[in-house]
């Protein structure tokens, strides 16, 4: 069941489209990748499900009810560029910022002991957040946008100013939140965090939707039937053995084994080629080269996308 469904939005300024005919599903308790290239679309996105501009046309359903100012404390947003009060207090700060989402200070005080003694920042209560570098801000920051536990958390590049330790640790506390109930929104550049911890994606570049499925499915749908073969014998053998429906990419030899790259045409059946090699060469290992989310998001993006006969047409929302 979809938490937020966006039914073919549309937003401009001025004469600069920043989104056209836009329609996603993001899939309750999921984690959804919003990706796309530095102007595409998605912080317009983002900023009109935080209601703070709406859209031209088009309309956002979150819960099955046209989104309204009464969901606004459901929604819990982390921005890239971070808003935090320098010369305040870490502690009174986020005291402040979970009243401003509702939560009585009682409560408050409750949760955030939890997540500072978690999170390993209980002695940092009474610092100022000038006094902090920007991965422990970010730490404050991150904190603050889940305490009120919203359903729906967008989370815009969550990662920037954290080392790999830390990373980690969001990482873990991001999957937490999804096991707890949480559906995020996870907006970045960074292609490895999409394939570890996202469900589903949608690639928007220049206003439009170009890609939406499950990951699994994308890099599915992008395999190149690209295999490496590494084996024990030799070259002039194995070549032999191939058939037309194989090709041959690259080959090098490492000590005594060699690594082979090979195409195979769709119809093709490794498991045939297997057979007929296994007689000619030791064969050591098989596996499969698959696209990584890099080298999709590339490819997708500097694809030159024919305009389809919907989106010319200038028609209204569903």
């Amino acid at each position: 069941m979809d938490l937020l469904h966006v039914k073919r939005v549309y937003k401009s300024y001025g004469e600069h489209k920043a989104l056209h005919n836009l329609s996603l599903h993001v899939k309750e308790q999921s984690i959804f990748g919003l990706l796309g290239p530095n102007g595409a679309g998605k912080t317009t996105l983002i900023r009109i499900i935080n209601q703070i501009t709406g859209p031209d046309r088009g309309e956002i359903i979150f819960q099955k009810e046209k989104l309204a100012p009464k969901h606004i404390p459901q929604i819990g947003y982390l921005p890239e560029e971070r808003g935090l009060y320098k010369k305040m207090k870490v502690g009174e700060q986020a005291l402040y910022l979970a009243q401003l989402k509702g939560m009585n200070k009682p409560e408050a005080k409750q949760k955030l002991k939890f997540w500072f003694e978690k999170f390993e920042i209980d002695g940092w209560w009474d610092k100022k957040i000038e006094e902090l570098s920007k991965g422990m801000a970010q730490k404050v920051q991150f904190i603050t946008t889940v305490l009120h536990e919203p359903k729906l958390l967008i989370l815009d590049e969550p990662f920037s100013g954290f080392d790999p330790i830390n990373t980690n640790l969001i990482k873990k506390e991001i999957l937490e939140l999804r096991e707890k109930g949480s559906t995020i929104i996870f907006s970045t550049h960074n292609m490895e965090s999409v394939e570890e911890i996202c469900d589903d994606i949608a690639l928007i570049n220049k206003s439009k939707k170009i890609l939406e499925g499950k990951v699994v499915d994308v890099k599915e749908a992008y395999k190149s039937n690209v295999f490496e073969i590494v084996f024990v014998g030799n070259m002039i053998a194995f070549s032999t053995a191939l058939w037309t429906a194989f090709e041959i990419l690259e080959k090098k030899q490492v000590d005594n084994r060699i690594h082979v790259k090979i195409r195979a045409n769709k119809s093709s059946d490794v498991n045939e080629l297997l057979q007929v090699i296994v007689n000619q060469v030791q064969v050591i290992s098989v596996h499969e080269i698959t696209p990584s989310m890099n080298d999709i998001f590339i490819q997708k993006v500097q694809e030159v996308m024919p305009e389809t006969l919907e989106e010319e047409k200038e028609v209204g929302v569903e």
